[in-house]
């Protein structure tokens, strides 16, 4: 076995999402690509989006409603040249979709029509704007990017592979040293299925990993969302922003046997009722916009009305609509409760809210850039501005989608005058050992996870997150030790990673001092005036 394996290529992708597959396609026609995926290339956060992807197909919408409803959602804080860039470049971002064989719903049109798209309304949208897939989109999506980059001779996959660290040229920083002008080299990608550490050599590397929902108890998101991208991009010199903004989907399943399973906000927007353990309504009594108030509005309300009745759940009822309209609009769901004994055509769904999509992260130029030459974020692993203070609804894919093309737009224009680097130094583990106590990696994750949950949670206080700072540099120390010592693993990995980011998002809303948006704290339950993103520097602190 050769554990000191070298890959060569133009672009190595890191992540298989979205956000990933769609970059990867863009730039394989003049570059050869490596795509590591962390388990089954399906498995990630995409394929389990079931709302949608927005942009403005309809004659009577305007992209100038799409961006004045993404600021209101992000409560004054989108970045309103990101928010305009995005949802004026929707509509061709979408068609390349299509064009690529992603299967959305059409309406019935006559025999010599253009074919027209049904489009669904979703939380924070004024109009209908939401393209899908039946309730699959982001199956529909993952599958169709999948199959087109399986059958692209420039683009390798690379299964079950972790990246562990980035590999950076530290050749040069700025005039006062606080951000690094380094250009990134390559990485360290540990194989999962010889369990050996590999190195990649690449002109340019693309974090697309995805967000970091797995350091919450409760999430919606696969077992990879990890925070991997952050974690490595932070330990490499990157800045990071607005990490307090944890965004928690309103219904997730409450069921033992389905803990991650979503319930889109599409039921909402086609007139499901909240409703508590009794039958009646409740969030008329929190917003006017009742159930289509944004993700934070409705997931503040759900925990009020919990904890306010002791309720282990609340209730999603979409029962008084005809049997035929919600099996012909939400045909998994349908069948997925079925299956779990419960049926939606006459009877309402148990649900909790769930950390759904880490809002903050890498930042990022319009490009996709970050702060390390050659090293680019796409994605929810990215902060572009776009998301504020609070995602609107199907936001996200769109982001990929529109990141994704702009970052493989500035790669190609590079490609040529980027000299592929030379050898890399290789990973040494000569002086650890494996490990026979892998149960203090499960007890600090299950730990870290309870008290992010806690402290971190829907509703915060200045004493809940220090408790949680303390806690997570305890099990930092630990951690640290633990991997010194020992050779790698897939969860020591990720508890590394974990770890990092629960400290940054930690530390962002120590700074915030104001409720806005999905950071909610009693300690400051208003809005300031003037509020700016939060931005950590690896080598300094925190600046608002």
């Amino acid at each position: 076995m050769n554990t000191n394996r070298e890959h060569l290529c133009d672009v190595l992708v890191i992540g298989s999402g979205a956000a990933g597959l769609s970059l990867a396609l863009r730039v394989a026609e003049r570059a050869k690509v490596i795509v590591l995926s962390k388990g089954p290339r399906s498995e990630g956060a995409t394929y389990y989006a079931q709302g949608g992807i927005a942009a403005v197909f309809d004659e009577s919408d305007s992209i100038e409603s799409h961006v004045n409803d993404t600021n209101i959602a992000g409560a004054g804080l989108c970045e309103e040249e990101t928010v305009q860039f995005i949802a004026e470049n929707a509509k061709e971002c979408v068609q390349w979709l299509i064009d690529g064989g992603v299967p959305f719903d059409q309406v019935e049109t006559e025999k010599d029509e253009q074919p027209r798209y049904h489009l669904t309304r979703e939380g924070g949208h004024s109009h209908r704007r939401i393209l899908h897939a039946a309730d699959a989109t982001g199956m529909a999506m993952q599958t169709t990017l999948q199959d087109n980059v399986h059958s692209h001779p420039n683009i390798e996959i690379f299964e079950r592979y972790n990246a562990l660290d980035l590999i950076v040229d530290e050749n040069s920083s700025d005039a006062e040293n606080t951000i690094p002008n380094n250009n990134v080299v390559g990485a360290y990608i540990w194989n999962r299925n010889e369990e050996h550490v590999e190195t990649v050599r690449a002109k340019f590397v693309v974090l697309a990993t995805g967000g970091a929902s797995k350091v919450y108890q409760y999430t919606s998101n696969p077992d990879v969302s990890s925070g991997d991208g952050i974690a490595m991009a932070w330990r490499a010199g990157c800045r990071v922003a607005n990490l307090e903004f944890n965004q928690f989907h309103p219904t997730c399943l409450f069921h033992p046997e389905a803990r991650n399973f979503l319930l889109t906000e599409a039921l909402r927007g086609e007139g499901a009722y909240l409703k508590r353990p009794d039958g009646t309504r409740f969030m008329p009594d929190f917003d006017e916009r009742g159930e289509l108030a944004p993700r934070d509005v409705v997931a503040r309300a759900i925990d009020f009305e919990m904890k306010r009745l002791g309720a282990d759940c609340m209730y999603l009822d979409i029962s008084h609509k005809p049997e035929a309209f919600i099996i012909k609009h939400f045909p998994t769901i349908h069948m997925r409760l079925q299956d779990l004994g419960i049926d939606m055509t006459k009877e309402p769904i148990p649900i909790v809210p769930a950390a759904h999509y880490t809002c903050g992260g890498v930042m990022v130029n319009q490009a996709g850039r970050t702060d390390i030459d050659q090293l680019y974020a796409i994605g929810e692993v990215s902060y572009t501005g776009l998301h504020g203070a609070n995602r609107m609804a199907s936001n996200s894919l769109l982001e990929c989608v529109v990141y994704a093309w702009s970052a493989a737009k500035d790669i190609l224009t590079k490609l040529d005058s980027v000299s592929l680097p030379g050898a890399l130094p290789q990973w040494d583990e000569s002086q650890v050992s494996c490990s026979d106590e892998e149960v203090i990696i499960q007890h600090n994750w299950h730990e870290l996870r309870l008290f992010m949950w806690d402290y971190m949670g829907i509703v915060r206080t200045d004493k809940r997150l220090e408790r949680a700072l303390r806690r997570i540099q305890l099990l930092q120390q630990e951690t640290h030790d633990y991997y010194s010592n020992f050779k790698v693993s897939n969860n020591l990995l990720e508890l590394r990673n974990l770890l990092q980011v629960a400290e940054l998002m930690v530390r962002c809303a120590m700074q915030r001092k104001e409720s806005r948006g999905l950071h909610y704290t009693l300690d400051y339950p208003d809005m300031l005036e003037v509020s700016k993103p939060t931005i950590l520097t690896p080598s300094g602190e925190p600046t608002n």
